[in-house]
Formats: C-alpha cells, sequence, structure tokens
C-alpha cells in the first residue's frame, strides 16, 4: 500500500497511501467461512478479511486480517452490568501484537436505544505519541451505503458507496483520501456492519 508523508497512522503507517483508495467490499455468505467480508483494491487483491462470530465462536467478536491472512486488529463490544445500563454500546480495537500482547487501537460507541439512534457514532483513538485523543464521527446510513467518516475538523477520512452498475447489495465501496489507515477504516465498517445485523453477525 504504500507509505504516506502526510500518513496518520492508527494501526500501521504501512495501511496508508499517499493517493485517493477505492476498496471493494464483497460479503461472504454465512455458510463460507462463518460469514465475515472481503475487501480488494483496484487490481482486485486481497487487502483485507475481517472474520465475523461464525469463524471466531462469539458474538460481538471480529477479526480483521491482512491480505495475507495475518490478524491485525482484534474488535469486540464491551459487556458488563455498566455497559448493559447505557444507553450507547462501546466497541475496542485492539492490536494483534506478535507477543500476544493486545494494546487499545481505538474506541467506538453507537446508540442502542430509539431515541440516541440520530445522533452520530463517535471513534475516540489514543494513537502512539499524540497528548491527545483524536476522534472521528460516522454519518449517514450504512444501511443505505451511504456515510461518510470525518474527522475532527470535518475533513472525510471515507466514504461508504454503492455502485448502481454492480445492483448487488453484497458488493460496494469504500474510498479512503489520501494519508488516513485503512485497516482503521476496514475496522470502522467491520462493526458498523455487526451492528447493522450483516455479514458479520451470526
Amino acid at each position: 500500500m504504500g507509505g504516506s508523508t502526510n500518513a496518520l497512522p492508527i494501526v500501521s503507517k504501512i495501511f496508508c497511501s499517499s493517493s485517493l483508495t477505492s476498496l471493494m467490499v464483497r460479503k461472504r455468505p454465512h455458510v463460507v467461512h462463518g460469514g465475515g467480508f472481503v475487501v480488494t483494491d483496484c487490481s482486485q487483491n486481497v487487502a483485507f478479511v475481517v472474520d465475523g462470530c461464525g469463524t471466531l465462536g462469539a458474538k460481538g467478536e471480529l477479526m480483521l486480517k491482512d491480505g495475507d491472512g495475518e490478524p491485525i486488529l482484534f474488535i469486540r463490544r464491551k459487556g458488563g452490568i455498566v455497559q448493559a445500563l447505557s444507553t450507547r454500546n462501546k466497541w475496542n480495537g485492539y492490536s494483534m501484537e506478535y507477543e500476544g500482547a493486545n494494546k487499545l487501537i481505538f474506541s467506538l460507541t453507537d446508540p442502542k436505544s430509539c431515541l440516541a439512534m440520530k445522533k452520530a457514532i463517535r471513534i475516540r483513538v489514543d494513537p502512539k505519541g499524540h497528548n491527545r485523543d483524536l476522534e472521528f464521527e460516522v454519518n449517514g446510513s450504512f444501511v443505505d451505503k451511504a456515510c461518510t467518516i470525518r474527522d475532527c475538523r470535518g475533513n472525510v477520512v471515507a466514504q461508504v458507496e454503492v455502485n448502481e452498475l454492480i445492483g448487488s447489495k453484497d458488493f460496494y465501496y469504500v474510498v479512503v483520501q489520501p494519508g488516513y489507515d485503512q485497516a482503521f477504516v476496514v475496522g470502522v465498517i467491520a462493526i458498523l456492519d455487526n451492528i447493522h445485523g450483516e455479514s458479520t453477525r451470526c
């Protein structure tokens, strides 16, 4: 993918590109590898794979892998009594370290009540070397494949778009702006997919 000089690495700078990147998401049937989805680049090479609970064996858990099948992020929905009483669900994304010690990379909160549904989905990141948290926001409709991830300044990070020519809900595009971390973006898309009961949900 190539690193960018103006990169904003969240998972890793190797997932940041200096050019606009269009990724295609293809949902896997639930009967094949337990669901999830595959992400390819413009050359049809596999860039990322997301496994859902059909593969991992637990609800509220997702795994993001690179094109070679190496785990990058482990994503889990937070549980417990405090979470059960909250008006929002919280998801945590952890890096997969070689020594087995997972490090928290980002947290995403989404509204789980009808009253809070119109509120934006928020993502908080505390990357290495930054003194303050970075925040992102998801706006629009993921179900309609028409939503945008923006940074705290309102800049577009990535957009989810449907291709009318394909005519299938099993394919859609994620367009990532230059310098932004594609693995982070796909991790967010994986959570949105699960929240809305799509390919990663059992």
